[in-house]
């Protein structure tokens, strides 16, 4: 029989689903198994601080727990660099601090504030001095993914036909269409997060958990026990099928 592992997907600041999900694992009787959170733990959500905090608390206390990079706590990471840096990724016109993408409120989180005449290398020194060291640690050493011998677990999704070993990582934290076009099967079942969905979907070849936390939704939990899954819900299981 495979053990179980769970999987959480984006929280996005949300520490009410942070609790509601563990609390979903833990009536399980998953409390002591490995948990794997597919990232964007920060922005949008009121409470990105608090989000680390828990995350880093349970790492400190020997939790079971793999905490993935999203894009978004890549950018986060990134502005908090010596030099701010900015993602390539991102539209023209676009950035972290941009009032789609989430920025403000994690800054809110660290009681940081600013309006549109604030200069971005003075805010940038204050973000550096409000946000603990720990925190940016825990956000450098994120991994982009991780793996049991049948699935693979990452935020965005893998790039099709490339090797596991050979996936690039700003595809594994912001890949979209070219990767949910794919019909064909992967080297291993992908779960991943990234995109919301209204609830945790079953594809076939990949599942998608990101049920928009982000946008005051419930956070998609499941559980797999080798490739079979199963949401977990206040009810108990429920199986995901394609």
């Amino acid at each position: 029989m495979a053990y179980p592992v769970y999987a959480i997907g984006d929280l996005h600041g949300r520490v009410d689903e942070f609790e509601r999900a563990l609390s979903l694992v833990q009536r399980d009787g998953g409390a002591e198994a490995e948990i794997v959170f597919l990232g964007d733990y920060v922005d949008r959500g009121p409470d990105s601080r608090g989000i680390l905090d828990r995350l880093i608390a349970g790492r400190d206390a020997g939790k079971r727990w793999v905490t993935l990079l999203g894009n978004h706590d890549r950018m986060f990471s990134w502005f908090l660099e010596d030099v701010p840096r900015h993602d390539p990724h991102l539209l023209i016109g676009y950035h972290w601090l941009h009032e789609r993408l989430g920025g403000i409120e994690t800054l809110q989180s660290y009681d940081v504030f600013f309006d549109q005449k604030t200069r971005l290398e003075d805010l940038h020194a204050i973000a550096r001095g409000a946000v603990p060291t720990s925190h940016r640690m825990f956000l450098q050493g994120l991994v982009a993914m991780h793996q049991t011998p049948e699935i693979a677990f990452v935020h965005a999704g893998i790039r099709p036909g490339t090797p596991l070993s050979e996936q690039r990582e700003s595809d594994l934290v912001w890949i979209r269409n070219t990767f949910h076009n794919h019909r064909d099967p992967h080297p291993k079942l992908i779960v991943h997060g990234h995109t919301p969905v209204d609830r945790a979907t079953h594809y076939g070849n990949r599942i998608n958990l990101d049920s928009g936390a982000g946008y005051g939704r419930p956070v998609g939990v499941a559980v797999f026990e080798g490739r079979d899954c199963w949401q977990l819900t206040d009810k108990g299981r429920l199986v995901l099928t394609p």
